[in-house]
């Protein structure tokens, strides 16, 4: 399945990884200059949510458009249980 992303929708996900890029630089530079272990995690915490977040808008935009293959009768000869059952694979794949 190639994921074909809309112009927000592409913003939205690319803002959320270059928030979560910028905030893994951030927890890299406290354990180097020695910060305090709660910061250090609290920091961490918020660059996995960051990325969790993202994943979880492209698995969103994955299934709309895999519903909109199904009304279209399919693509590339896949059923709807063998999308189903990838597209169940990649959601926990980040759960």
């Amino acid at each position: 399945m190639e994921l074909e992303l809309a112009g927000a929708e592409l913003k939205s996900v690319l803002n959320r990884l270059r928030r979560a890029q910028g905030q893994i630089s951030g927890v890299i530079r406290m354990i180097e200059e020695g910060r305090d272990c709660e910061d250090v995690v609290t920091q961490l915490a918020a660059a996995s949510r960051a990325l969790d977040r993202a994943g979880f808008a492209i698995i969103a935009t994955g299934l709309q458009q895999c519903l909109t293959d199904v009304e279209n009768g399919g693509k590339n000869g896949e059923s709807s249980e063998q999308m189903r059952a990838r597209l169940e694979k990649l959601f926990l794949s980040l759960a």
